[in-house]
């Protein structure tokens, strides 16, 4: 049996860190081969509906996608590229912005809370809560003993969450700094793609190293059985969508949604349908 997709992206903390800095982010693990990529892809779309449409049809759990990375990491080109391929009719995408003033008056996981998928569904978060322990982190936007709490918080309330039926799979979009300049670039000499550009991406690149170290941080602490991190070299575009694929098909696999069987009379019907 093919070694998973999920084993070679799963990040390792022999000594209770991980340093993201270390991972090549143009790094391929699990392909073979360029070529292999575009035929993978096409069948990755057919297992992938076939999957959701069991977990949709047995209606009793539901699976969770967080995802998360630097600005131009590509999170919205996976939700187009991989969610796409899903049913939207069983799909919720949730995009985290900056907390709104109501949001503000409670917990930071309250809102988390919120837009858990229901039994059936598909969850994709869109950034999460753990923006709380990295743009947090990053400018000491909280005391620090806070944000060390929230590590804890995180990892019971996920623990809860796997516990009510909701798989959780988390995924860092991985780029490097050189990749991240050459799609803000991108963005500023497409027209069409203009709309997208934020100057507060610019301005946060001077924060890279800050971000890099709370993003390994963040994944040492709150990797867990219940609910692990993959982290994706997300440089090539194609690998990216290629193996968040392979994560998801291995994860509902292990999942194992049935068809539900009603007792039907299924002759007698038949017959009423008759012309």
């Amino acid at each position: 049996m093919p070694k998973q997709i999920r084993d070679l992206l799963r990040p390792t903390a022999e000594d209770g860190r991980f340093r993201l800095a270390e991972v090549d982010p143009d790094s391929t693990p699990g392909l073979k081969s360029s070529r292999q990529v575009k035929k993978d892809l096409a069948r990755h779309k057919v297992k992938l509906f076939k999957l959701q449409e069991e977990l949709y049809a047995e209606h009793k759990r539901a699976l969770l996608i967080v995802l998360q990375g630097m600005d131009t990491s590509g999170k919205d080109g996976t939700i187009t590229h991989v969610i796409g391929n899903l049913n939207p009719q069983a799909v919720q995408i949730t995009p985290f912005k900056q907390p709104t003033p109501e949001e503000k008056r409670h917990s930071f996981l309250w809102r988390i809370r919120r837009r858990l998928p229901e039994a059936g569904d598909v969850g994709i978060f869109n950034r999460s809560h753990y923006e709380d322990v990295l743009i947090v982190r990053v400018h000491g936007l909280a005391p620090l003993k806070v944000i060390e709490r929230r590590y804890e918080l995180i990892n019971r309330f996920e623990k809860q969450v796997a516990s009510q039926g909701t798989k959780i799979v988390k995924i860092c979009l991985h780029i490097s700094y050189d990749e991240q300049r050459k799609r803000l670039v991108e963005r500023l000499e497409d027209s069409d793609k203009q709309w997208k550009f934020n100057q507060h991406d610019i301005d946060e690149r001077a924060y890279w190293d800050e971000y890099q170290s709370a993003y390994g941080i963040a994944i040492a602490r709150c990797s867990t059985k219940w609910a692990p991190w993959y982290v994706i070299p997300a440089n090539d575009k194609d690998y990216r969508n290629w193996a968040v694929s392979r994560i998801l098909i291995e994860t509902l696999k292990e999942m194992n949604p049935q068809y539900p069987h009603p007792r039907l009379h299924v002759p007698r019907l038949l017959k009423r349908l008759q012309p």
